[in-house]
């Protein structure tokens, strides 16, 4: 079984597709972290503990969190038109009594979309589920302290290796612009301050890593000189 950390696993939104980013990541929130059992002796019989004591005796362990950013990337298969369709269909859901407040609730934003989508996947209601969605972040953009981290993909969900080439696809992005959502354009404004900060802070660590290397190979090149300074008492750094 594979070790889980503590660190949580940040996705790049972009190019996947909604629902098959959607199942992988509720199967992973609920695999959650598994706890050992604690080791029973089978020659000498124990005293019965309460569940507050063997939760207390276990050792505290880190539980996966799974943060995915850039939600308004994501992809949906099918044209636009039959997305929005679907979606003006789910706005005619609604409760009889109080929609306001006993729902369903019917969320614009890109990362709403996503989470709703997942949840949808997680037995929600119970302590498990409602455990595994606690473990979520969804993000429209990539805020800090997220924008320094590495991000992984999910190649099960990538839209150019599992859909089929010239066929059609949109948005999240552009559905919830179209349904309500009014943040898009701030969203591509921060996007871009962020990306113009990337690329100054990646010209400096290339720049960084040039220097290491060459101050590795003068190093080496005054190896033999350092050497032979030693052998007359002279001290080197």
């Amino acid at each position: 079984m594979a070790t889980i950390s503590a660190a949580p696993i940040v996705i790049d939104g972009k190019g996947h597709l909604l629902g098959r980013l959607a199942s992988i990541v509720a199967k992973q929130l609920l695999n959650g972290q598994v706890r050992p059992f604690p080791a029973f002796s089978t020659t000498r019989a124990r005293p019965r503990q309460r569940k507050s004591e063997r939760a207390d005796a276990l050792p505290p362990f880190p539980e996966q969190k799974v943060v995915i950013v850039r939600c308004e990337l994501i992809n949906a298969s099918g044209s636009f038109f039959r997305a929005k369709l679907r979606y003006h269909e789910f706005l005619n859901k609604r409760h009889l009594v109080n929609p306001k407040k006993s729902g369903p609730f019917h969320h614009r934003a890109p990362s709403r979309i996503l989470y709703r989508a997942i949840r949808g996947m997680v037995p929600h209601k119970t302590s498990r589920g409602a455990a595994a969605m606690e473990r979520l972040k969804v993000f429209e953009g990539v805020p800090p302290p997220y924008d320094r981290k590495k991000k992984m993909v999910v190649p099960q969900a990538l839209r150019v290796l599992r859909l089929k080439p010239g066929r059609k696809y949109c948005t999240i992005k552009r559905l919830s612009h179209e349904v309500g959502w009014s943040y898009r354009d701030v969203v591509d404004r921060l996007e871009e301050k962020r990306k113009v900060k990337t690329a100054a802070f990646h010209e400096r660590k290339v720049a960084a890593q040039k220097a290491n290397v060459a101050a590795l190979k003068a190093a080496t090149k005054a190896a033999p000189i350092n050497e032979k300074l030693a052998m007359f008492g002279v001290l080197t750094r």
